[in-house]
């Protein structure tokens, strides 16, 4: 596996001010561990993260299964081998309320979770405070941890810290969770815009 995804931290930042979403994702030591642009004027969502801004290299593709779909499935697939990774399923109407994902192995079979923080933290969230509460996933596979994002509070940047510490084992795809948080960080830019 490429050694760009062998960390247990990882800084993903958002430019905000951009025509479409642009993400620098960073690694412990602060150096560039990865970039993606979305694409402009897409019916099905398509998103490329390259090992750098010059996009040549490309490491992930996650890929939208229909045009509009409110409980929406994304594919993530290792651009150089071209196997598939996993998937991840937004939880329709419980999004709105509370972002609620499930992981799916390569066979298209549930294996864990990403919630986000507490139904009182998300309702003040959307209703009252908005981005003046950060927000804070839990991943879980089957009922074990295995990953914490917390968004950094910011006026003018989304800043999304992931932390793998709590799966010394590498259970879960370091790539799989990158793409959870570049869809996160993604869904929460068209929210706030």
């Amino acid at each position: 596996m490429d050694p760009r995804f062998g960390h247990d931290q990882y800084l993903l930042r958002r430019q905000v001010f951009a025509l479409t979403g642009k993400f620098r994702i960073y690694g412990p030591d602060g150096g560039l561990v990865a970039y993606s642009e979305q694409r402009m004027f897409r019916l099905k969502e398509d998103i490329r993260v390259f090992a750098e801004e010059g996009k040549t290299i490309e490491l992930l593709r996650i890929q939208a299964r229909q045009i509009l779909d409110f409980a929406a499935a994304y594919d993530v697939v290792d651009a150089a081998s071209g196997a598939s990774l996993g998937a991840l399923r937004r939880r329709g109407f419980q999004s709105l309320v509370q972002d609620s994902w499930l992981i799916l192995d390569p066979a298209g079979q549930t294996v864990g979770s990403l919630r986000e923080d507490e139904l009182m933290r998300a309702l003040l969230r959307r209703l009252l405070l908005g981005t003046l509460l950060p927000q804070r996933y839990a991943v879980h596979l089957g009922d074990q941890p295995v990953a914490a994002f917390h968004q950094r509070f910011h006026l003018f940047r989304y800043d999304l810290d992931l932390d793998f510490r709590a799966d010394p084992t590498r259970r879960f795809d370091r790539r799989l969770g990158i793409a959870a948080a570049v869809l996160l960080g993604t869904i929460e830019g068209k929210q706030s815009s």
